[in-house]
């Protein structure tokens, strides 16, 4: 009989703490805004690997491309040696080989320029995700101090989490600014 008179008191205490129902709820919602911060943290994380990803496999075609410009400099050199067997085809081929370097340096102007985007593109993901990832860690001390009433009972933890989760929110909607 004592047992369920404990267990009555007990319940009745819990339920009467109307704070404590409330720093529940706010725990609940942090970690619902903290689940939300997370998963758009990781995926800005993964779109600047993908933007640096795309930026690198530019500069590998920007070399290519510089490295076929060269090739037909050198074939225009090459062709103007060949003037002294046959002017008019070495003048021809020396004509052509100039051309499509002009082609190929355009060509790779081009290029580095849509590289360049695509690291600028990495680096504004990158911020992003560093965003996140501040008001990711506030999020998380906010939900570890708001916790802290339930053991300790003292209002002043659910109030630092209260802080810390506004600044965490604050940080992380920075993010959608750039």
């Amino acid at each position: 009989m004592a047992e369920i008179e404990i267990q009555a008191a007990h319940e009745h205490e819990h339920s009467a703490d109307g704070f404590a129902k409330a720093v529940s709820v706010m725990v609940a919602a942090i970690g619902v805004v903290l689940a939300i911060v997370t998963i758009t943290s990781h995926r800005a994380h993964t779109a600047a690997v993908i933007e640096r990803t795309k930026a690198n496999d530019q500069w590998s075609f920007y070399e290519a491309k510089k490295m076929r410009e060269h090739l037909m400099e050198v074939g225009a050199g090459l062709a103007g040696v060949m003037a002294s067997t046959d002017p008019a085809k070495a003048q021809t081929l020396a004509a052509q080989f100039t051309k499509s370097s002009q082609r190929y340096a355009k060509d790779a102007e081009d290029v580095q320029n849509e590289a360049r985007g695509f690291e600028d593109a990495s680096a504004r993901e990158e911020d992003r995700a560093l965003r996140l990832d501040l008001g990711e860690g506030f999020l998380e001390l906010a939900m570890v101090l708001s916790s802290l009433y339930f053991l300790s009972k003292r209002r002043f933890f659910p109030a630092l989490g209260g802080a810390a989760a506004a600044i965490g929110v604050a940080v992380s909607a920075t993010s959608w600014l750039l």
